[in-house]
């Protein structure tokens, strides 16, 4: 039980409660400015806290918090250990600059009455995603989940000022993300029904007893199957690129880094810490579903990728291949996998995050993502195409950039494997890359060697949207030349899943 007198002690609560409070709040205030100041105040509060709560378990082990003082497993319990703080900072620090971005682009996409609507759908997703990372009740989960789903619905929906698509995309998102988390759901209350408790740590400890029964072995499935659908996992991906495409841009570059990650923390968190390793890859066999969806899913996406004609949708296929990476990572079930695994959730986050920045920084200056309307870009905005192109570096896995880094490990945890398997998955990541290649390049092509239109304004996007948006690509080369932070807490995590210290 926490020091109740210390504030400190308080942060595994505040990092929920604040955003969760100011939501309604938000929705109150009127003008551009007030609803995007509290939101983004509440968004570096969160940070704040994150970090200090990762600092706090990385140095002193797992910290617990009891909701109202009820000892688990009767009362609800929040815990932070590496990899729940690892990922209540990767949310937090992408939404606040996300944020920085957004005072001056979400005006010009979402009505001015609207404003305090979208911002307080945004701190109910903020909250949704945090709260998922740190609550330790399988139950609770699911509470979040749907907090952070029924407001992304709403986010993804007020796109439409500028398309009516958004509309049809929200609610296509609405009924396969319903789907996925009423999958959970079942499979949550199946492994009720066989425990008789809902806390994670105290189910995990059961598990042994009844892992052996029909009931759990279709909890493991409806779970499994249910989180795919929420991390758009191939072939369960449709929801994802029109959501993407058709969001406003702040939008899509947050739920890129954060949205699809948070479900992949869930499958992970099932996988290694309630199901455990020896019976999701030696009882059930997980790797047999999972590895080939994860293949098929970075291939085949990388391959439609290519054929794109809008750079929203181009970079939302190029989400989904990516996705598979991190789950080829899970499906190794290694530490060495795991830890690539963690890493891509990070690097991934960084540098496509400022993707998106970028591509919204050329849609408020030439007022169109397609292709066919960016031609002469490179020469029309300068700083903005160079950003985009040192983040498609990250993409493609160049050096010095995360996305080296990360697959050099995958690499590494795929020849461990020391087998057929092992060269076939390498070379399965080579070609990944090449085609990574080629969908970048049909943008540098675009973008310099082609002539602008005739009579195609030239400038760049204002400061308070370039410099947002080089904050995460250079943030993403930081974090591919000194890896001490990324790597460090990566296999801390994984270390920590796999049973380690």
């Amino acid at each position: 039980m926490p020091n109740m007198f210390a504030l400190s002690s308080q942060y595994p609560v505040l990092v929920i409660v604040l955003p969760l409070l100011s939501a309604p709040l938000c929705a109150l205030l009127r003008g551009p400015i007030f609803p995007w100041a509290l939101t983004t105040a509440m968004s570096a509060l969160a940070f704040f806290f994150s970090v200090e709560l990762l600092a706090a378990a990385a140095a002193g082990g797992p910290l617990s918090y009891e909701i109202g003082g009820w000892a688990a497993p009767w009362g609800i319990e929040y815990v932070v250990d590496p990899l729940s703080g690892f990922m209540l900072v990767i949310i937090s620090g992408i939404s606040t600059g996300v944020l920085l971005f957004a005072r001056e682009s979400i005006a010009k996409e979402v009505p001015g009455h609207q404003l305090g609507l979208f911002f307080s759908a945004y701190l109910l997703a903020l909250t949704g995603m945090l709260g998922i990372c740190i609550t330790g009740d399988a139950f609770n989960v699911f509470v979040f989940l749907e907090i952070m789903s029924l407001s992304s619905y709403i986010l993804i929906a007020m796109g439409a000022r500028n398309d009516r698509r958004a509309l049809t995309a929200a609610f296509q998102y609405l009924i396969i993300g319903t789907v996925g988390a009423t999958f959970y759901l079942i499979g949550v209350g199946l492994i009720y029904m066989m425990t008789g408790t809902l806390n994670m740590a105290d189910i995990a400890s059961r598990f042994a007893d009844i892992e052996g029964t029909r009931p759990i072995l279709a909890a493991v499935g409806f779970i499994v199957i249910g989180l795919s659908i929420k991390l758009a996992l191939f072939p369960f991906h449709v929801w994802l690129p029109n959501a993407y495409t058709y969001a406003p841009s702040i939008v899509t570059a947050f739920f890129a880094g954060t949205a699809t990650k948070v479900s992949i923390y869930l499958l992970i968190r099932f996988i290694f810490t309630i199901f455990g390793p020896d019976y999701s890859f030696g009882g059930v066999d997980l790797a047999d579903i999972l590895l080939p969806l994860a293949v098929l899913g970075f291939l085949s996406m990388s391959m439609v990728a290519i054929f794109q004609t809008n750079l929203k949708r181009l970079l939302a296929y190029s989400s989904v291949a990516q996705l598979g990476y991190i789950v080829l990572g899970i499906a190794l079930a290694s530490e060495a996998g795991l830890t690539a695994a963690l890493l891509h959730i990070f690097n991934h986050a960084i540098v496509k995050t400022g993707l998106f920045l970028s591509v919204g920084c050329m849609f408020f200056a030439a007022g169109s993502v397609y292709l066919k309307d960016l031609h002469g870009i490179g020469k029309r905005m300068p700083i903005t195409t160079f950003g985009f192109v040192l983040g498609g570096l990250g993409l493609i896995g160049v050096p010095l950039t995360p996305g080296f880094i990360s697959k050099w490990y995958l690499v590494v945890a795929a020849l461990e494997k020391g087998s057929v398997l092992g060269y076939s998955l390498v070379a399965a990541l080579m070609i990944s890359s090449l085609l990574a290649v080629i969908y970048i390049w049909r943008v540098v092509e675009v973008a310099y060697f082609r002539d602008p239109p005739e009579g195609a304004a030239k400038g760049e996007a204002s400061l308070s949207l370039l410099v947002p948006t080089w904050i995460f690509i250079l943030g993403s080369f930081y974090f591919g030349i000194d890896t001490t932070l990324n790597v460090g807490f990566a296999k801390a995590a994984a270390a920590f899943l796999m049973g380690g210290a």
